[in-house]
């Protein structure tokens, strides 16, 4: 089949190869047969090998969904009775796990910061000392609306060191850039088909501590669907998902992660690396400015400020760059007006180069100023 080939420099789902789209035409089969069974079991071990994840220690739990659903599931089922969730919060999807305790009525503490500016690693410590019922301690690896990198290791110590579960949103860094359970501090992660893996949306999956799964066992119940306990339990007893799984998002994730250790590990993160090298130098050369100082960004989102200029307009040229093969994305800072380019996905350099080149024609045919116009 001859497949279009869109760029995609949105935040996922990310561009894939044709051979991770071709992996989901297969024959009709049912998912409770052993053959499926069988192939979600090494699936399951080798999202382990992603995440540097140990065997003994760790197990992966499939759930059918967005990667959202993983932040529902942890809260909602690793969050003993009469204790407290410690979300550490600078941006938009930290705030979506705020948004989840409280649908959910979950205790928590919301430790609010700048958007623009990774967590202060004293207030975090402050927080845990004032609160001895916090029994978990959650925050975002990559705020992927601003590209900030938060420091995981060292709030992850913190809460170990206070007698907390860490759990750590990993859905736009997993599989891109170095990470490591146990040498993290991580106690349970998460992710989604569609992002890292370079896969099919509808797959997510959580990686987390056995013991700490089966504890749960005996707190409340919060959710039928979104139990990670009864995720796992029926995965250990049957081989299987509790419910019907995304069958053919399966076959692709397969062959996705199959691309993924023949590509390596260090190659892969290295053309993550240069990828968003040649967006920083596309940007510069454009005169468009990045609200996020480059030593806290993640490497894999940069985030632009609009252009003061009376011509700028988003969609005219989001549009123009849509028509020619190029997907950009709107921010996710409510108080300042950016849009996003992602490294992520199966592209490299000329593919960015290629775009700056549309992007340009973008600016001249809408009067937008190169250098870009700022007050």
């Amino acid at each position: 089949m001859n497949i279009k080939r869109n760029v995609l420099l949105n935040p996922g789902p990310a561009t894939t190869t044709d051979t991770v789209k071709m992996a989901q035409v297969v024959p009709d089969i049912c998912p409770r047969e052993k053959e499926f069974a069988g192939m979600m079991k090494q699936l399951r071990a080798d999202l382990l090998r992603v995440a540097h994840a140990p065997a003994e220690k760790f197990t992966s739990v499939l759930f059918c969904g967005s990667g959202t659903i993983n932040i529902d599931i942890c809260l909602n089922s690793l969050l003993p009775e009469g204790k407290k969730v410690l979300v550490v919060n600078n941006g938009a999807y930290s705030s979506r796990a705020v948004e989840v305790c409280q649908y959910y009525g979950l205790p928590h503490i919301d430790l609010k910061s700048s958007v623009f500016d990774q967590p202060d690693l004293d207030q975090v410590k402050k927080a845990l000392d004032e609160n001895p019922d916090v029994a978990v301690v959650y925050t975002t690896h990559h705020e992927t609306g601003t590209g900030i990198l938060n420091p995981i290791r060292e709030i992850g110590a913190l809460a170990h060191q206070h007698g907390a579960i860490f759990v750590v949103d990993t859905t736009s860094s997993l599989g891109m850039i170095p990470f490591d359970m146990v040498q993290d501090n991580v106690d349970f992660c998460m992710a989604s088909a569609q992002k890292g893996l370079m896969a099919m949306t509808g797959l997510s999956f959580i990686i987390g501590n056995e013991a700490e799964i089966r504890k749960s066992k005996d707190y409340p119940k919060r959710s039928y669907y979104c139990n990670l306990y009864l995720q796992y339990d029926f995965f250990e007893r049957t081989g299987e998902m509790h419910f019907t799984p995304p069958v053919q998002t399966i076959y692709a994730t397969m062959q996705a992660l199959k691309e993924y250790f023949e590509a390596g590990e260090t190659e892969k993160f290295a053309r993550h690396h240069r990828v968003i090298e040649a967006i920083h130098q596309g940007l510069a050369d454009m005169g468009l400015r990045e609200v996020i100082r480059r030593d806290i960004q993640s490497g894999l989102v940069a985030s632009v400020l609009y252009p003061n200029d009376a011509n700028w307009d988003f969609e005219r040229v989001h549009d123009y760059c849509y028509e020619h093969g190029f997907t950009i994305y709107p921010g996710k800072i409510s108080t300042t007006n950016t849009f996003r380019l992602c490294s992520l996905g199966t592209i490299d350099t000329p593919d960015i180069e290629a775009f700056f080149k549309v992007l340009k024609e973008a600016f001249e045919k809408n009067g937008i100023q190169i250098p870009a116009k700022y007050d």
